[in-house]
Formats: C-alpha cells, structure tokens, sequence
C-alpha cells in the first residue's frame, strides 16, 4: 500500500464508488481506510474524523499532506494530478461539457436525493416507513434514468461506454447508480443503453475491484 494516498470510503457509499473506481482505472497505489457510515452512530460523526471532513461524509481523499472532498471533485483532481494515466475526461471542451452533465444527472439529481442522511432524516424526523422510503428512492432514481437513457440514446458520442470507447466520469457516476437501483429493485427493463454499459463496464477489473461486495469493509467479507 501507498503512504501517499489514503481514500475514507465505505463499502456502499456510491460517492466513495466512484473514486474506488478512479483509483484503480488510474492504476494508483493507495490504502482504504473503512469509514463506517451505520455502526455506533455513523463513524462520521466522530471528532477525530470531522476534522477531515466537516461534513461527516465520505468519502475523503489525502494525498500527501493534502486533504481533497466530494468525490466529483476528489475525481477531477486525479485526472489533473495523474494525467499520465487514463484520462477521465475527453480532450475536448464540447465532449467534456457532455461527460459533465452526464455524470452531474447522477450527482446532482439522484444520488443526493437518496442518500443514506435523506433516508435516516426522512425517517427520524417524519416517521416514514421503510416501504415508502424505498418507493422515494426508486422513484427518482427512475427519473434520472430516463432522461440518461435519452442522452445516451440519441448521441452519436455514445459508444461503448457513455462518451466514447474508454472510460470517463460519467461512467464512474453511472454504475454505483446502477447498484443502487439494483439494490432497490428498479426495473432496468426501460434502460437497455444503461444496461450495456454496465455490463461493459463490470467486465474491467478497475470496475470489478470497486464493487461493494468486494471491499474488505462489506459485512460478508469478515464471516
């Protein structure tokens, strides 16, 4: 393991995915260091771990004596910190603005809506059963991907993954959303575009490393 770069993750952040994901498209050395969203309250909140993250949130990137958060940012500093390997963006300014409002359907329009503080909100404070918790997140997870499926359709740019033939940001935004949905029970039928790119992005060992179920931090790992 590196003693440069240290990712706070949880194994089913999808925030803390996407970087899992970098990393290893990156093919950059680094440590994992579990960051327990649930157990004794969250170990967000504690104050050792606040101190690197105001937020109480994962995930957290140190590289060196610098400390990088939110995860679209800690991906774009990678690409220009590391720009020797595979390039998470296009060279392009037309194509990276596309790759950026494809990845941004995912990080600014489902994923916060959805997240596990909603959830524990929502339930804390309204009393909101877990059945209609769930239906509140297939729900926007549903209309989130019906206008990606649209984007992704009707672009000549779409190739093998969301831009073109390699691997971009949109990518990496795309398929923790696509566990999430999973995870939920989100009929996929709708979203065939979607659906191939999962399939061609899971079949990559840097995707495959990153699944949650993989982490060493994932509950049936330490039985």
């Amino acid at each position: 393991m590196s003693d440069r770069i240290k990712l706070y993750s949880y194994w089913r952040s999808s925030a803390a995915y996407r970087v899992r994901i970098a990393l290893n498209l990156k093919q950059l050395d680094h440590e994992i260091v579990p960051v327990h969203l649930v157990n004794n309250g969250g170990e967000q909140h504690a104050a050792s771990y606040i101190e690197l993250n105001p937020q109480a949130i994962v995930p957290t990137l140190v590289d060196g004596a610098r400390v990088y958060r939110q995860s679209m940012a800690i991906i774009e500093y990678l690409d220009e910190a590391y720009s020797e390997s595979h390039p998470l963006l296009p060279s392009t300014v037309r194509e990276r603005a596309r790759v950026r409002a494809l990845a941004q359907v995912v990080g600014c329009d489902i994923h916060p809506l959805n997240n596990l503080r909603v959830m524990q909100f929502l339930e804390r404070e309204f009393s909101t059963p877990a059945v209609e918790r769930e239906r509140w997140t297939r729900h926007w997870i549903v209309e989130g991907f019906r206008a990606l499926e649209q984007m992704l359709g009707e672009s000549a740019s779409t190739g093998l993954y969301c831009d073109g033939d390699t691997p971009t940001l949109a990518d990496l935004c795309l398929i923790p959303q696509i566990y999430n949905a999973h995870r939920f029970a989100v009929d996929m039928q709708p979203f065939p575009v979607i659906s191939r790119i999962e399939q061609q992005c899971l079949s990559l060992p840097a995707f495959d490393a990153a699944r949650p179920e993989n982490q060493a931090d994932a509950p049936h790992r330490k039985e």
